[in-house]
């Protein structure tokens, strides 16, 4: 079964041109040209993956993956922008993207991102319905996180991220592991985007609740663990 892909983009040219490669590549293909209908079609339909371009009307694209994560969905997302910045990165990470692909980019490096995007989300839950550490439970049949009982809506690269942490069974990852795993060979992401993704994940993980659960090794990595 071919994977569906959302892309909103108002650039009609660069729509067209990125459908029509897409097509060829053997996915299916919705596309918006505002946020507002983007966010229609998302409530209607199940995509595999999003692509979101961020200056567009109706809905931008850090308020329109903001809106995705409300409707407690975590397919992944990759924010397409001519903005490069490092705080506007995390500033799409914070809204819940799980990528982010900076203007002019050649369409085989999107597509190594959407490949990436997929097999991610895919990786996990196979075999195992669920992991428990202490009072966390990791559902990876239905994508979803509970601390104590307490629904936690992480992105999917934040899940895929704590999840690989989890299977480790208390054994440190180290940051280089984490990025081969999360982010692929293909790209350059360097240790400070690792820390980022990290306290992201303690603030929705540990901040509210006792004991803190991720804690790092130094010179090994990061594991989780109740002492």
């Amino acid at each position: 079964m071919n994977k569906k892909l959302l892309l909103v983009e108002d650039d009609i040219k660069l729509s067209n041109d990125i459908k029509k490669q897409l097509v060829f590549e053997g996915f299916e293909i919705d596309t918006a040209f505002d946020g507002l209908l983007g966010e229609r079609l998302i409530q209607r339909n199940q995509y595999d993956c999003l692509l979101f371009d961020v200056n567009m009307p109706g809905k931008n694209g850090y308020d329109l993956a903001e809106s995705v994560r409300k409707m407690k969905k975590t397919t992944p997302i990759i924010l397409l922008t001519a903005f490069g910045e490092i705080e506007d990165k995390l500033q799409g990470f914070d809204c819940g993207a799980d990528d982010y692909i900076t203007k002019p980019f050649h369409f085989k490096e999107l597509l190594a991102r959407i490949k990436v995007a997929l097999k991610r989300s895919e990786h996990y839950g196979i075999e195992k319905k669920s992991i428990i550490v202490a009072d966390l439970v990791i559902d990876l049949a239905k994508k979803q996180v509970y601390r104590n009982d307490v629904p936690i809506k992480l992105t999917a690269r934040e899940f895929l991220l704590l999840t690989i942490l989890a299977d480790a069974q208390g054994s440190p990852v180290s940051k280089k592991e984490l990025i081969k795993t999360v982010w692929g060979t293909s790209f350059e992401i360097n240790t400070n985007t690792i820390e980022v993704f990290i306290n992201l994940l303690r603030n929705k993980i540990d901040k509210n609740f006792t004991p803190k659960l991720i804690k790092t090794r130094s010179g090994f990595g990061y594991y989780l663990g109740k002492d």
